[in-house]
């Protein structure tokens, strides 16, 4: 009987081995998002030598945790074939040519690719600017019938796409967290807690439903969470009790799906080696006892904390650029933008603040994004809906390296506070990932195209009728959709809607076709 052996690499990263070739996915090692997250557990010392010299490379997206440009250029072989995603835009393929990376398949979003060997793989690509950084994906790997579904942290409408190419006997996706929310909003901590809580459920809710739909052999959750090594974000890490805590681990995970009656859970460990059949999957690991090793978390992460130290405080002598001028930068790369953005412009609605800070913690400069009147500015004595404050160095090296991509930079590293008056907003995020004309017309492009589509299609849900595609991002609401005392929740971003009047609840704009159901 053939097999198929999956390595655990750490956070989304894997080795998959079969007897047509290896695919290598997402190796990340080195800290991400200004020295912020980590990969738990420390996967540094594999063998990553070994582990490189694989004859196929999979990057799902350009979030930095999944996408290493260091351990890329150092450790993996440029003799691996890219397995390329379908995406609007050139950037991953470009920065994987920059690594010396030579060799590519470009592949079709939801196309089957035989390679070499009988060895056949097939990445979905979603596109819409919530996406990662406009891209993320996932990939399905098939051999002499042993199917797996990397799902990693894609967020894909449904899965119906993979399950109709056969039984998945392996299935990797994300359980927790990868956002800022609502740890650093400027809540009273009782609040926080509460809306932490409620993001921990979510996440558990959306990772059980994709669960159920693919109904795969074995579930392996993967693709989190991230640790937090820094002092000044250690209180980040799931150790403290804390229910409201948005990333919890994979010990909570099994206990979690054992609740809704989850048998098929795996753990990968870094080094952990899965032997998948389309019978059976046996897994050994390099930790003797795994519950052992959950239940010292925390020596683990003090004793990798101690390790890293020195990788932290170096990182951030880089950040330091007093010759910025932030405020006449800021204007000199977003002004131009704001004159070409509409729908991202129109659907923020008012200025955002940053507010930058100094080494002593004080106020040093505001600046203001004034979406309506199209310009960057100093900030006045005035109120804003939206406002981000921040150090200043690291809005420094920001416009130092030309980051096109704030959100997954800044606002992923959770070295900020926010404060915001009414719902959450996608177009500030959306407008702050777009900081060049190829990505802003992108997602120009992509709102218009969505705000002129049509969704003639209805369905019932309790007693209403509801179109059946989240006016969020196009989820199938019969899947996702859940009615409750008049609001409809689409699980898989967590938006809300109230039925009676359509109104969005979660964010501005959206609104959603429903009215109430016939009695006959």
């Amino acid at each position: 009987m053939s097999s198929v052996q999956i390595t655990g690499t750490g956070h989304a990263s894997m080795h998959i081995q079969t007897p047509a070739g290896s695919i290598l996915c997402d190796p990340w090692v080195n800290p991400a998002f200004f020295a912020s997250w980590f990969p738990f557990p420390d996967n540094s010392q594999l063998d990553w030598e070994s582990l490189g010299r694989c004859d196929y490379l999979y990057v799902s997206h350009l979030h930095r945790d999944h996408f290493d440009a260091v351990h890329l250029k150092n450790f993996i072989s440029k003799k691996a074939t890219v397995l390329l995603p379908n995406y609007a835009t050139s950037q991953l393929r470009d920065e994987l040519e920059d690594l010396g990376f030579t060799k590519f398949i470009e592949t079709v979003s939801n196309e089957v690719v035989a390679l070499d060997g009988g060895l056949n793989v097939m990445i979905q690509s979603l596109t819409a600017p919530n996406d990662g950084p406009i891209g993320d994906s996932s990939l399905w790997v098939e051999y002499d019938g042993i199917r797996i579904l990397n799902q990693n942290d894609a967020r894909p409408s449904d899965l119906d796409i993979f399950a109709e190419l056969g039984h998945v006997h392996a299935h990797m996706l994300q359980f927790s967290g990868a956002i800022w929310y609502p740890m650093v909003y400027e809540l009273p901590a009782n609040a926080k807690t509460a809306f932490g809580k409620q993001k921990r459920d979510r996440q558990f809710d959306r990772t059980w439903r994709y669960i159920d739909d693919l109904k795969a052999s074995y579930v392996f959750p993967i693709a989190g969470p991230p640790c937090f090594l820094d002092d000044e974000l250690w209180q980040f890490n799931d150790i403290h009790g804390d229910e409201g805590n948005i990333f919890p681990d994979q010990h909570v995970f099994m206990e979690e799906y054992a609740k809704v009656g989850g048998t098929n859970g795996v753990v990968l460990l870094p080094g952990s080696v899965s032997t998948l059949t389309t019978e059976s999957c046996e897994t050994t690991h390099l930790v003797p006892d795994v519950d052992d090793f959950f239940a010292n978390k925390e020596k683990h992460l003090r004793d990798y904390q101690a390790r890293m130290r020195p990788v932290i405080e170096a990182q951030k002598e880089t950040w330091k650029h007093p010759e910025i001028d932030v405020l006449k930068e800021m204007k000199r790369r977003i002004e131009p933008l704001l004159e070409e953005s509409i729908y991202m412009a129109k659907g923020v609605g008012g200025p955002v603040r940053f507010d930058l800070v100094g080494y002593d913690g004080e106020t040093v400069e505001s600046v203001l994004v004034d979406f309506p009147n199209k310009e960057v500015r100093r900030a006045a004595d005035e109120k804003v809906r939206y406002r981000f404050r921040t150090q200043r160095v690291l809005v420094e090296h920001l416009l130092f390296i030309e980051e096109v991509d704030w959100v997954n930079s800044l606002f992923l590293s959770c070295r900020f506070s926010a404060a915001r008056i009414g719902q959450y907003n996608e177009f500030v995020y959306s407008f702050f990932k777009c900081l060049t004309e190829e990505r802003l017309q992108y997602s120009e492009g992509w709102y218009d195209e969505h705000q002129r589509a049509t969704d003639a299609e209805d369905i019932t849900l309790g007693d209403w009728n509801v179109q059946r595609r989240c006016p969020h991002l196009k989820a199938d609401l019969t899947r996702f959709g859940i009615v409750d005392g008049g609001v409809l929740t689409c699980q898989l971003h967590g938006w809300k809607f109230d039925l009676a009047s359509g109104r969005c609840l979660t964010s501005v704009g959206h609104p959603i076709r429903a009215s109430k159901a016939s009695s006959d």
